[in-house]
């Protein structure tokens, strides 16, 4: 059983040291733990204080291109490295590493396919009411729209079986954690969570500018993700409120019409009435629309998930990974390019 522990970073020479420090290299169950730092386009010597530090692995863009991207990049990684568990965490130190045996004994237990650590926001010193009133809002609505009971949706403190790190593709460029959740919430991920525990905070958040911008970003982001699930429900809600609205300016017209008997007055109301008709009727072609796209996606999903697992036969190497050449690998360590299901029986990959 082979447990890779991946950490974006953009700029951390300074939090590294101590994050690196507190990470296991032996537990229970675990027959080989290694660590791979995914550098986002930094500007100072992150890569160089990773590989002093004992990282095994160091997957690098040369410029920055978002947290989502990097999550994804270290999942590949991963994966073609042969890793059984994958485990996401934070390079500014922020959850406790003491945690990681908690986080991964659901899966295990075989209990789960992915685990996400709750923090407990509400009692985290550092969080303002607000944020803490933010964190609990966005938790629930990504619950209603994953169909999951996940508290702490906007947690980065994951661990994921092999299965589970195949099928997962993500789409935002912001952030990975409230996409992957809906994504594996709609599929046939089994969802756990687990309390972790988290330090003291050693700087500030980089994701957002301001707290608006926090609620702006993650409100767009979820009503996205949902829409790209479930499109034909969202649109046909619009179009059923416009419907309403045109409803409500055709009404001095119907009134007059009905009760009155008189149809010559209110032009404006059946022009602003039959307006908003017509663009209810748009809202719902584009719902069927955008329902047929959704479909494409998910037959896209599945072609990208079955092409990761023959790249893994295959033992394609992982992109823009750089491991140290200075050091000589521990046994069990390095590349191992097979999927899990594969590994034992020489087979190719089957198709349906």
């Amino acid at each position: 059983m082979k447990l890779i522990i991946q950490i974006p970073c953009l700029d951390e020479e300074d939090q590294l040291p101590a994050t690196l420090a507190a990470l296991p290299r032996s537990l229970p169950g675990i027959d080989v733990i290694e660590w791979l730092i995914i550098d986002d386009g930094s500007t100072d010597r992150t890569v160089e204080v990773a590989r002093a530090h004992g990282v095994d692995h160091v997957v690098r863009f040369p410029k920055n291109r978002g947290l989502a991207d990097a999550f994804q990049a270290g999942l590949d990684a991963s994966l073609k490295l042969g890793a059984d568990l994958i485990v996401n965490s934070d390079a500014d130190n922020q959850y406790s590493a003491d945690s990681i045996p908690d986080l991964i004994a659901p899966i295990l237990a075989g209990e789960a396919d992915m685990v996400v650590g709750d923090r407990d926001t509400a009692n985290i010193e550092h969080f303002s009411p607000a944020k803490k009133f933010l964190q609990r809002l966005g938790s629930g609505v990504v619950r209603r729209a994953s169909g999951t009971t996940v508290p702490d949706a906007t947690s980065g403190f994951r661990a994921y079986n092999r299965e589970a790190a195949i099928g997962l593709t993500v789409v935002s460029r912001y952030t990975y954690t409230l996409e992957s959740i809906i994504q594996a919430g709609k599929g046939s991920v089994a969802i756990a969570s687990v309390p972790v525990h988290t330090n003291p905070k050693t700087r500030e958040s980089r994701l957002f500018d301001s707290m608006g911008s926090y609620v702006r970003t993650n409100a767009v982001g979820i009503f996205r993700i949902y829409t790209g699930y479930e499109p034909l429900l969202v649109f046909t809600l619009m179009a059923l409120v416009v419907f309403l609205l045109s409803l409500l300016a055709w009404s001095p017209f119907l009134w007059d019409w009905i009760v009155e008997g008189d149809r010559s007055g209110h032009l404006q109301s059946v022009v602003l009435g039959g307006v908003l008709l017509v663009a209810s009727v748009q809202l719902f072609a584009l719902g069927v629309i955008a329902d047929l796209v959704s479909a494409h996606r998910s037959v896209t999903q599945r072609v990208l998930e079955r092409i990761r697992r023959v790249e893994l036969h295959l033992g394609v190497e992982p992109s823009r990974c750089e491991p140290d050449p200075e050091r000589p690998s521990r046994p069990g360590s390095g590349f191992s390019g097979q999927d899990t299901s594969m590994r034992n029986s020489g087979s190719t990959p089957s198709s349906d």
